[in-house]
């Protein structure tokens, strides 16, 4: 393997780490934040059984005010937060505090859509057999909304790849900031093309398994 050629790997896989690292942390935290504030969007919505219209306007608007953002603009916008929570604001660990803010609004969104897709009828017939609201939410709301929201993780771990690509043009490093550092600045095709297509291998793999796994529940 000539030196050229090892180099190129060692700065790939480098920049993929980095890049597994700040959407890991992101991902995980929309699956810990997102799915509970999507069900309390929809939990507190006119008719239902926890029925709160201060806590569902409020919701909806942060989630739609954060969503509404241009990623490049959070970015900025929570670099205090950023410096207050992780004592940096460049490298992977500071990329993925506006990471985590804009995955959770945005999966908690599809999470919310997802729920509005459940017959109510159901959750009526459940409600007048006893069952309690956690009971409902489990048993009933998640399990109906499964394959819905597997479709919308798969779409929001999409989502994050790009974003963190753009993370890389503000010092978050990962793949982002080697295609802008040496495809862009240094004019290294070769790299570019390299990244590029490693990027697409990897949406199209966490595409295909996503779908997979929403096919899988939605037979069960």
């Amino acid at each position: 393997m000539s030196y050229a050629l090892q180099e190129l790997l060692q700065d790939l896989l480098k920049a993929f780490g980095e890049t597994f690292s700040m959407v890991g942390i992101s991902i995980t935290l929309a699956l810990v934040a997102g799915i509970p504030l999507g069900l309390l969007l929809y939990v507190s919505d006119r008719g239902l059984f926890m029925e709160n219209r201060f806590i569902n306007v409020v919701g909806g608007l942060a989630i739609n005010v954060i969503r509404s953002v241009p990623f490049v603009i959070l970015l900025v916008l929570v670099l205090p937060l950023t410096q207050w929570l992780v004592g940096s604001t460049i490298g992977p660990g500071a990329a993925a505090v506006p990471l985590s803010i804009a995955s959770i609004a945005f999966y908690a969104r599809l999470v919310h859509a997802s729920l509005c897709e459940v017959d109510r009828g159901v959750i009526e017939a459940a409600t007048a057999t006893g069952a309690t609201p956690l009971q409902i939410i489990c048993h009933v709301l998640l399990l109906e909304s499964l394959p819905g929201l597997l479709r919308g993780f798969t779409v929001t771990a999409v989502s994050l790849i790009g974003y963190s690509a753009m993370a890389g043009i503000v010092g978050g490093g990962g793949v982002g900031d080697l295609a802008i550092r040496f495809g862009y600045y240094r004019y290294e095709t070769k790299i570019m093309i390299a990244t590029v297509v490693l990027l697409i291998i990897l949406v199209q793999l966490i595409q295909s398994i996503g779908d997979v796994l929403a096919r899988r529940a939605n037979k069960s």
